[in-house]
């Protein structure tokens, strides 16, 4: 399970289901928009919590590096560490055996969006232009590197305020984003620094709070 909502039960129940058991619970970063019902779902199904090293939280969780691999039988996940819009945000890049030995998908948490990219505003005044500076390097050295095929699902599309110009649609590819993404039209670091700082719409009330909640696992 992947950012998991506060409610659990649909999960739970999609796994009886299918006769599967919930292993991993893997969050993308520590959520600001949202409530975790990570810890929730751990208890539920004494499935750990992985969360990448650098995010500061305080309850009991496993820790992810960049490269680490997950073997999930068929399915092989591998953690990108993709920093920028947090400093612990990843990108999980999946591979399903039964299609292929190479990725399919990555999951983008809030870095790539289909039409954005993460807004790296949300940990507070004074350190948006360094996580604009990661961000930056997230996108171009690590996920545009990933291959045009492979297909990309954030956990937001338009609507949410976790980035600006978000298209309506769930799902891209990384070379749809590649050509048509504005922010990644930006070659130069200092341009894309500024289009990504500029015009960023308050951050919402409660995000703050939020991620409170979720570092202690409230």
């Amino acid at each position: 399970m992947v950012d998991p909502q506060p409610d659990i039960a649909p999960y739970l129940a999609a796994a009886a289901e299918k006769s599967m058991r919930i292993t991993h619970i893997f969050e993308t970063h520590v959520q600001a928009d949202h409530l975790s019902g990570a810890r929730r779902l751990s208890e539920a199904t004494g499935a750990p919590v992985f969360y990448h090293t650098a995010a500061p939280v305080t309850f009991r969780h496993a820790c992810l590096d960049d490269g680490d691999a997950h073997d999930l039988g068929n399915v092989a996940i591998e953690v990108l560490h993709t920093p920028g819009h947090t400093p612990d945000s990843v990108s999980l890049l999946v591979t399903d055996r039964t299609r292929a030995p190479e990725p399919w998908f990555v999951l983008t948490g809030d870095t790539l969006f289909s039409g954005g990219v993460g807004r790296p505003d949300l940990l507070g005044a004074g350190q948006e232009r360094g996580l604009a500076e990661q961000l930056y390097d997230s996108l171009r050295g690590r996920l545009l590197a990933l291959p045009d095929h492979v297909e990309v699902f954030p956990a937001h599309f338009g609507g949410a305020a976790c980035g600006k110009g978000l298209s309506g649609k769930p799902g891209s590819t990384i070379g749809f984003e590649r050509r048509f993404n504005p922010a990644l039209q930006l070659g130069a670091r200092d341009a894309f620094v500024e289009f990504v700082l500029t015009d960023l719409p308050p951050q919402p009330a409660g995000f703050a709070e939020n991620r409170r909640r979720n570092l202690a696992g409230e």
